[in-house]
């Protein structure tokens, strides 16, 4: 009699790994609402304050250049542990910091274990997910971390109001930090009820478990299906080299995925994010109205990921980005107009259009690369390749939350909002001549995208004669 597969089991999976978004989603906002009471505590200058900021990002790249190789040696659960055991000791550490220097390395910290789970939760996920939901839990990274966004956000804004701004300058900003210890253990406590990833296992020679794993997450029939891919296609990784990346079809493969990993970041969203009440402050709102308008921001995130999660198989990835991207670009130029022309009424046109912008990025340049950037790359170099485009993905992070306010500063922030709409107009042109549309294609079919007409011919022929 055949084992029975279970659908809920692969949520919960599916769940646990993908809820190291949410790690991310509230170290990317926590900070926002704590910066203004650490400027203040610490006469921070715009470039400290952008490094207090940007620390993170160093622990990020780091642990994602370190996490295939850890992960192939520990293996995935293993290391998704220690991602949450990093982020929880890191929570603490910038609750109960006693100066700047301490704060900072609390933070690279918790960077590090971000930067294992980014890393490793969408590719655990897609090691243990059947092939017909793949895509649909690979998705739930993403919608984890734009949660955590949203939730940080109104987590921030309680803070601010539980005490005057005093007590806040004391205290407040040590509880913001301090939650995070909740979605670290959280995260660490469903980490126990998984499974280690097959595919490792399977690295491993432990093809026993491998099957028993594979058997509940898709039967029998399935299972040994399944088991047999993973060996032929591990056979074959251990043969290939990132070398093959630089060959002819596959360098335009790895540059769309390096130029969607920097678009995701460089385009504006994550100034918003990380310096969203500092904005808010300089157009009038006070009292901590700035962390309401925040988390309205936040709201509207997570809505809008939503509206693209239902959207992205219909309408197309490319269809999307170049909407998304020459929308943005018109919502950058009214925000710089803002600033540029002091409007009466400032604050209320400024939500708007920040809202506009977020919309058209949570549609578009926001789910999206994460999406195609493993999906444009052969199955044996793909881990390999993620991991490229992901360390151009954080140090584009970390250059965007250590340089805004130096920008804003020395440039001004209309002229700042400008600079976010020429990088977007760039953005549309890219979408819209180097990078493919990926609906509805196999796997097979995207890589034949990527291949030369000598290359393509060549197949042709070998299949002739094999004909």
């Amino acid at each position: 009699m055949e084992k029975k597969h279970s659908l809920w089991y692969v949520i919960l999976i599916a769940s646990a790994a993908g809820m190291a978004g949410l790690l991310y989603g509230f170290d990317t906002a926590v900070i926002s609402g704590a910066i203004g009471y650490l400027q203040e505590i610490y006469n921070l200058s715009p470039a400290m304050e952008g490094w207090v900021i940007s620390c993170v990002m160093i622990g990020g790249v780091t642990g994602v250049a370190l996490s295939g190789f850890l992960s192939d040696r520990w293996g995935r659960k293993k290391l998704l542990m220690v991602s949450a055991i990093f982020f929880i000791i890191s929570a603490l550490g910038s609750a109960f910091a006693i100066d700047v220097t301490t704060l900072v390395l609390a933070r690279i910290l918790g960077g590090l274990g971000i930067g294992f789970a980014s890393a490793l939760s969408v590719t655990y996920i897609s090691e243990c997910a059947p092939p017909a939901i793949r895509g649909r839990l690979g998705s739930l990274y993403q919608l984890f971390t734009i949660l955590g966004i949203s939730a940080t956000f109104y987590i921030n804004y309680g803070v601010a109001n539980s005490g005057t701004y005093e007590w806040g300058l004391e205290l407040g900003w040590r509880w913001m930090l301090g939650y995070g210890t909740i979605p670290g253990i959280i995260f660490l406590i469903l980490l126990f009820f998984i499974p280690e990833s097959p595919r490792y296992l399977v690295q491993k020679k432990d093809e026993k478990q491998a099957l028993h794993i594979l058997q509940r997450i898709n039967g029998e029939k399935v299972a040994a299906k399944e088991l047999k891919e993973i060996k032929a296609s591990i056979e074959v990784e251990q043969s290939s080299s990132a070398k093959e990346l630089l060959r002819p079809g596959l360098r335009m493969a790895m540059g769309v995925g390096i130029f969607l990993a920097l678009f995701n970041q460089v385009i504006g969203m994550n100034a918003v994010t990380y310096y969203g009440p500092d904005i808010f402050r300089s157009v009038g709102f006070e009292n901590n109205t700035e962390f309401l308008a925040t988390s309205i921001i936040g709201s509207v995130q997570v809505v809008f990921t939503i509206v693209a999660l239902l959207l992205i198989d219909k309408l197309g990835r490319k269809k999307l980005m170049a909407i998304g991207s020459s929308l943005m670009a018109v919502f950058m130029v009214l925000i710089g107009a803002v600033f540029y022309l002091d409007l009466p009424n400032a604050g209320i046109f400024l939500i708007i259009f920040i809202a506009g912008f977020t919309a058209a990025f949570c549609v578009s340049m926001g789910p999206i690369p994460w999406i195609m950037i493993p999906e444009i790359f052969p199955n044996h170099l793909r881990a390999k390749a993620v991991g490229i485009a992901t360390i151009f993905l954080w140090g584009a992070n970390w250059a965007i939350g250590q340089f805004t306010p130096v920008l804003i500063n020395n440039m001004g922030s209309a002229f700042t909002f400008w600079m976010f709409a020429v990088i977007n107009v760039i953005c549309f042109i890219f979408v819209m001549t180097i990078v493919p549309e990926t609906k509805n294609k196999s796997l097979e079919e995207i890589g034949q995208l990527w291949k030369t007409k000598e290359q393509k011919e060549n197949e042709k022929q070998v299949k002739e004669e094999l004909a």
